[in-house]
C-alpha cells in the first residue's frame, strides 16, 4: 500500500482509509494552551475538542500544545513536521482497530527553544484555558508535609531566572503576571492529571510558588483564575514501533508518533471557568458541581488497579497489563482488593454502580489488544502509590478494617525495588526516588518496615501498628514461599496476615 506522511497537504489522499477532520483548521483559533502533549492528552482533551471542531460554528477552541521539557523534543519536531495532525487508534475489545487522525492541535511550541514565546501565548487575550497534564509528580509538592517543595533545584532556577523558566510554575507566573499588565480578563488553569483534588492542588502548588517569587500577583489570581477540579479516565499505552507499522502498512499513514487507546472514555469536570468553555458536554463530558466522589472512585479503583497489577505482574515476570489481569489469581486478589477494601470507602457516588464499573474495569484490564506496559504503569509508583493506595489504607485504619491486600501489595512493592522479578531478571524501574527506593528496599530484607521509613512516600503510616503487622507478614511469606503462591494463598485465605 501506498503510503503518505500526515500533514495537511496529504490529509485528502488518506481520507478513503480513515476519518480526517471535517472542519477547515486554517479558521481555528488557540483558546487553549495545553502543557504536556503525550499520549494521554491526545487521546483525551484533544479528542474531546476534535470532536465539537466538528460543528463549523466552533472556531474559537484550538489547542496550542506545549512541549515543556528537555526531554520532549521527539513529539514537539514530530507534531511540529505533521502540521499538530496525529492518529488515535482505538482497540477495541473485539481486536478491530477504530482510526481516525485529530486535527484540534492548532500550534505547537517548544519552551526549551522559546521560553518567552511560550509565556506570551499562555497571556494571549485569545487564550481562555490553559489545560495541563504534567504527571503527578509534576506538581512538585512533597507528600509528607502536602506542601510545596521549594528545594527543587528547577524551582531554585525560576525564582532566580524568572524570564526564562524551567518548570510549570514559572511559566505560570510570568504569563499571569503579563495578563496582569496587559489589563487581560482572566483565564482557567485546568489539571487533567490523575490527582484527587486536581484543581486544589494546581492553586495551591502555584500560589505557594507566586508567594514568593511574585508576591503582589496573588490578589489577581485569587480574583481573576479558576482551578477547578476534574476526573480523566482513557487507558492510553504507549505507542509501540508495531503499532506504527501497522497503521501504515493498513492504511497508507506514516505517522511518525499515533496514540493507541482503549474504547472507554470519560472526563468529569466542575464547571467553574472564568472566561468560557468549550462545550464539551456535547461530545460526552460530565459537568458537575463537585467532582471529587468521581475522582476518589476512579483513583483508587482504576488507577490503584493498575498499580496493583503492575507490581504484582512484575515479580511474575510479565510484560503487559492484560497478561496480569488474565491471571486467575491476581484477577481474584484485585476484585477482593477493591471489593473488600476499596468500595467501602466510596460514597456521594450518584447514578453509578460500583459493582458494574468494577466489572468494566477488570474488563478493560484484560483487553489483550491494548499491551499497556506494566514498566510504564509502575514508572513513578513513588508518587503514585500515595495518591492511589494510600487513601484506602489510611480510610480504613480509621474504623480498624480491611488492609490486607494493600499491605501485600506494599510489601511487592518493597521486593519489586530491589529491581528482579522472580525469575531473576531485572525490572526496568523508573522513578524519581529509585536510589532511596533501593536502599530502603535492601534494608528490608533484615527489617520489612524499613521500607516504610520514607515519610515522603508513606507519612506516619509505620505508626499503624495493624499496618506493619500485616506488612512485615506479608513480606516475609513472600520472600519465603514466592510471590504466585502467596496470592493463591491470601485469596483462599490461608494466610492470616493480622
Amino acid at each position: 500500500m501506498t503510503s503518505y506522511k500526515l500533514n495537511n497537504l496529504n490529509l485528502s489522499k488518506i481520507e478513503a482509509e480513515v476519518a480526517i477532520p471535517k472542519y477547515n483548521r486554517d479558521n481555528i483559533k488557540t483558546g487553549i494552551v495545553h502543557v504536556g502533549i503525550g499520549g494521554f492528552h491526545r487521546s483525551h482533551e484533544a479528542f474531546y475538542t476534535d470532536q465539537l471542531l466538528h460543528d463549523e460554528s466552533i472556531t474559537d477552541w484550538g489547542i496550542c500544545g506545549v512541549a515543556l521539557l528537555d526531554f520532549d523534543t521527539k513529539i514537539y519536531q514530530t507534531l511540529k513536521a505533521q502540521d499538530g495532525l496525529y492518529t488515535l487508534v482505538v482497540k477495541e475489545l473485539d481486536g478491530s482497530l477504530t482510526k481516525r487522525v485529530v486535527g484540534s492541535i492548532v500550534e505547537v511550541l517548544y519552551a526549551p527553544e522559546n521560553p518567552l514565546k511560550v509565556v506570551e501565548k499562555m497571556a494571549s487575550s485569545s487564550v481562555k484555558i490553559i489545560s495541563l497534564t504534567i504527571t503527578e509528580g509534576g506538581y512538585n509538592y512533597d507528600e509528607a508535609t502536602g506542601e510545596f517543595n521549594f528545594e527543587n533545584p528547577l524551582i531554585q532556577h525560576d525564582l532566580d531566572n524568572p524570564e526564562a523558566p524551567k518548570t510549570i510554575f514559572g511559566y505560570l507566573t510570568q504569563a499571569l503576571k503579563l495578563r496582569k499588565e496587559n489589563g487581560l480578563q482572566g483565564v482557567t488553569i485546568q489539571s487533567c492529571d490523575n490527582i484527587q483534588g486536581n484543581g486544589h492542588m494546581t492553586e495551591k502548588m502555584l500560589l505557594s510558588y507566586v508567594k514568593v517569587a511574585e508576591p503582589e500577583l496573588v490578589s489577581w489570581i485569587d480574583e481573576h483564575v479558576s482551578f477547578p477540579n476534574a476526573m480523566v479516565d482513557r487507558i492510553t499505552p504507549a505507542t509501540s514501533p508495531v503499532d506504527i507499522s501497522n497503521l501504515k502498512e493498513t492504511s497508507g499513514i506514516d505517522d511518525a508518533w499515533p496514540v493507541v487507546c482503549e474504547p472507554f472514555k470519560q472526563w468529569v469536570i466542575e464547571d467553574d471557568f472564568k472566561a468560557g468553555r468549550p462545550a464539551w458536554e456535547q461530545v460526552g463530558a460530565q459537568f458537575v458541581e463537585n467532582v471529587e466522589p468521581y475522582e476518589k472512585m476512579k483513583l483508587q479503583l482504576l488507577n490503584a488497579g493498575h498499580s496493583v497489577l503492575g507490581i504484582l505482574g512484575a515479580l511474575i515476570g510479565y510484560d503487559t497489563i492484560d497478561e496480569a489481569a488474565n491471571n486467575p489469581s491476581i484477577n481474584a486478589f484485585l476484585r477482593a482488593y477493591m471489593g473488600t477494601e476499596v468500595t467501602p470507602v466510596l460514597n456521594d457516588l450518584k447514578g453509578v454502580n460500583l459493582e458494574s464499573y468494577e466489572v468494566s474495569l477488570l474488563q478493560r484490564f484484560g483487553n489483550v489488544y491494548i499491551k499497556d506496559q506494566i514498566d510504564r504503569i509502575c514508572s513513578e509508583s513513588s508518587a503514585k502509590f500515595p495518591i492511589f493506595i494510600l487513601p484506602t489504607v489510611n480510610a480504613q485504619l480509621k474504623s480498624n478494617n480491611h488492609i490486607e491486600h494493600a499491605a501485600f501489595v506494599t510489601a511487592a512493592w518493597a521486593i519489586y525495588s530491589l529491581g528482579e522479578d522472580k525469575n531473576g531478571k531485572a525490572l526496568n524501574i523508573k522513578d524519581a526516588m529509585k536510589p532511596i527506593l533501593k536502599e530502603k528496599a535492601i534494608a528490608s530484607k533484615d527489617n520489612p518496615t524499613a521500607f516504610l521509613d520514607i515519610e515522603s512516600i508513606f507519612g506516619k503510616l509505620k505508626d499503624s501498628k495493624l499496618f506493619t503487622e500485616a506488612f512485615t507478614c506479608a513480606y516475609k511469606d513472600i520472600v519465603k514461599n514466592g510471590i504466585e503462591k502467596c496470592i493463591l494463598e491470601i485469596n483462599t485465605n490461608r494466610v492470616n496476615f493480622i
